[in-house]
């Protein structure tokens, strides 16, 4: 970076109040000593985050902020510099229009890149910013993958290929995979994929096969987004890639796999569970990225509610029992029975899991992995357990009466039990149980508490403003929350930090049910799940909606948000009409901001 735009850069960023001097003298001494960018070493030593610097340059220098993620980029452009320019400067031409080049950069203030750039092309450079991780991502895409040698193809061949579909490469998918594969742009391209996930915050990779190419989305606070596709003579490669890295068998293509990768990348290590699914287009792929400090929390970070975190903190603390985890996939059951994990695991204590899969491999807990090939089942794992002096037992999940007899018996037997069911609300996991053939003196006998919990989407703080419902929202909020609305309410407006979904990050909701005498009577007796349930909040269990009520009004998320998390417990309860789902539903998914019609459902 020239000194002049290290001398604005610096003073933006003191004047916002973002660092100080001090700090900014350590990164240009950094920055001299080894010539890497100081943008990227101040993101690098946490002193700023990537989006309050992009903000800074939006709003500093007037440079437009630009998601590569829904640009339409023209790779003919790409050709007009070298791919290593484009890698040494972290910088992508998008369009070229009069003379004057779109050229989006990690950071717009490298005056040296700008000049590089503008000598080369002979155009006048526009610079608009963009995350480094996006450009990185679309470097690969646009030199590796365009030209399977690894090397950038010019303007004329890029287009040429581009017009017509033809690719040097276009018989490379129905190749064997015994052939020898051209590693160097595969790896690239798959390495950028990962390390762009790990920046984002994403829990998913997906790679889809279509007839045209293959899909790449990531999923971020649990909603898919699409990514630049891979072409199409480039997808059985890269599918190779990612299962050589994850030990499986390149050359099975009919039956689906599984397999890990420990990932070593600028971040540190990272654990990754590869799926393979054979689909009538090609092998379908999805990565689930499994980092320590998102899946193993402190109980106190996992958004409990004071009086939440005591009861929950009080189940664990039994010497035995069954305590149940209980919600829809993706709703967080894992990190909160690896948390509780965490919190319990002390030298003076044995603790085994039986998973499927192995989420993440936890310290100085033995952790037994299912496997139905060798008759591995999580009730054969069970029995071998019971006899392996265990205090605390943690079975994923309760899927028949086999399993649920053995985990019963497993709580009878002087141990701690935990465990995951799918329901829609605590008291739902009683005859969920009682459902799958367990007497009813059985589960009152073990089952000493049930925590169901969601997640929602959090309001993005970057864009974070206040509104009123109108008349009709009024209504539905006085009949879905049981409460008169506030005044003013939050959502997002919309803003190139959440990529303008107006949500950023999540948390949970919960309800706590605690089995009590009273309790254990009415199960017995053989009341419903309502009626257990509406016992529960008799005697002060707040139950997931109020939760949500309460993130609400502390502008933490949208009335969208919650009543898209809550909307199953709630028809459930008889407070929403069955038929009422799928209009409810429609309107979710086509409106976020939570300032949509309700008058429907009046």
């Amino acid at each position: 970076m020239a000194v002049f735009g290290r001398r604005r850069l610096e003073a933006a960023l003191l004047e916002a109040g973002l660092i100080n001097k001090a700090q900014f003298e350590t990164v240009f001494d950094e920055h001299r000593a080894s010539g890497r960018r100081i943008s990227k070493i101040l993101i690098e030593k946490g002193y700023i985050s990537e989006d309050s610097l992009l903000s800074v340059m939006e709003e500093q220098f007037n440079v437009p902020r630009v998601n590569l993620d829904r640009c339409s980029i023209n790779p003919a452009v790409a050709g007009y510099i070298p791919a290593e320019t484009a890698m040494r400067h972290c910088v992508i031409p998008l369009a070229k229009k009069e003379g004057q080049i779109t050229l989006a950069m990690a950071d717009p203030l490298d005056l040296d890149a700008i000049d590089n750039v503008a000598m080369l092309t002979g155009a006048e450079i526009n610079p608009v910013a963009a995350r480094q991780s996006s450009v990185n991502y679309l470097i690969t895409q646009l030199y590796s993958m365009n030209d399977p040698a690894g090397e950038a193809s010019s303007p004329a061949e890029i287009e040429e290929n581009n017009s017509t579909g033809a690719s040097r490469v276009a018989g490379l998918v129905e190749q064997d995979h015994d052939q020898q594969i051209d590693e160097a742009p595969v790896i690239r391209i798959v390495n950028s994929l990962i390390e762009r996930a790990i920046e984002e915050g994403a829990s998913d990779i997906h790679l889809e096969p279509s007839d045209q190419n293959l899909r790449i989305r990531l999923r971020l606070d649990g909603v898919l987004h699409d990514l630049t596709a891979i072409p199409k003579h480039s997808r059985a490669r890269v599918v190779s890639r990612v299962k050589i890295m994850a030990n499986l068998d390149i050359a099975e293509r009919r039956l689906s796999q599984d397999g890990n990768i420990e990932w070593k990348g600028s971040r540190g290590g990272i654990s990754l569970r590869v799926s393979t699914l054979p689909t009538v287009r090609g092998e379908k792929v999805v990565i689930r990225l499994l980092e320590k400090d998102k899946i193993v929390l402190p109980l106190e970070k996992l958004g409990f509610t004071k009086s939440n975190y005591n009861n929950f903190l009080g189940l664990l603390l039994n010497q035995s029992g069954l305590l149940l985890v209980t919600g829809p996939t993706g709703c967080g059951k894992t990190t909160t029975l690896y948390s509780a994990l965490h919190y319990l695991n002390r030298p003076e204590d044995n603790i085994i899991t039986v998973e499927d899969p192995v989420e993440y491999r936890l310290k100085g807990i033995n952790q037994v992995q299912v496997n139905t090939r060798i008759n591995r089942s999580f009730s054969v794992a069970l029995r071998s357990i019971l006899r392996q002096d265990p205090n605390v037992i943690m079975v994923g999940e309760i899927r028949d009466l086999e399993t649920a007899k053995m985990t019963i018996q497993s709580a009878f037997t002087g141990h701690l039990v935990l465990s995951t069911l799918h329901t829609n609300h605590a008291a739902g996991a009683v005859t969920r149980l009682i459902d799958i053939g367990l007497e009813n003196y059985l589960v009152t006998a073990s089952l000493v508490g049930v925590v169901a919990q969601r997640l929602v989407r959090k309001i993005c703080e970057n864009c974070a403003q206040e509104y009123s419902l109108a008349d009709d929202q009024k209504l539905f909020y006085r009949r879905y929350f049981q409460k008169e609305p506030p005044r003013k309410l939050f959502r997002g407006g919309k803003c190139s930090s959440c990529s303008n979904t107006g949500y950023r990050g999540r948390t949970s909701i919960q309800e706590v049910l605690i089995l009590n005498r009273e309790l254990q009577e009415l199960i017995l007796r053989g009341v419903t799940a309502e009626g257990l349930q509406n016992k529960a909040v008799e005697q002060g269990m707040v139950p997931l909606v109020q939760d949500g009520l309460r993130c609400i009004e502390e502008g933490l998320t949208t009335v969208d948000e919650v009543i898209r998390a809550t909307f199953n417990s709630i028809i459930d309860q008889g407070f929403l009409r069955y038929e009422d789902r799928a209009a409810l539903m429609a309107r979710l998914q086509g409106d976020n901001s939570g300032a949509g019609s309700y008058s429907e459902f009046q």
